[in-house]
């Protein structure tokens, strides 16, 4: 009445053929490292805390320095930990390391951009 009926057999010899099938050269496709995928993620957090915090002191025009400055804050202690996740994530076993590079060098970007913004507001 329920399944197709397939016996424990069946299911395992069908299960081992799909695995087979996606493996390439014997060996088998990788998950992402999960730190990676934190560094990623506080990468576009942090990117999005950058764009508010511009905008915003477009839109008040320039009055809204503590706003602004607890956020910027906020986002570089958001940065700084996406980097640690990426530099932890590549430690990560039998994983897929590519969010981890591509979270290491955006967070780094982001962060410097921050800095570049706070060096220039001191000057000026």
């Amino acid at each position: 009445m329920f399944g197709d009926k397939k016996s424990a057999e069946k299911k395992r010899r069908e299960k081992e053929r799909k695995k087979r099938g996606a493996r390439k050269y014997g060996q088998a496709h990788f998950r992402q490292s999960r730190l990676g995928v934190v560094s990623c993620c506080c990468a576009g957090a942090g990117l999005l805390i950058l764009v508010g915090c511009i905008g915003y002191a477009y839109l008040t025009r320039g009055l809204a320095a503590g706003i602004v400055g607890g956020a910027a804050v906020t986002a570089m202690i958001v940065l700084i930990y996406g980097i640690r996740s990426a530099v932890r994530g590549f430690k990560e076993r039998e994983k897929s390391y590519l969010t981890c590079k591509i979270g290491l060098p955006a967070n780094a970007l982001v962060l410097l951009v921050f800095l570049a913004i706070f060096i220039g507001g001191m000057k000026g």
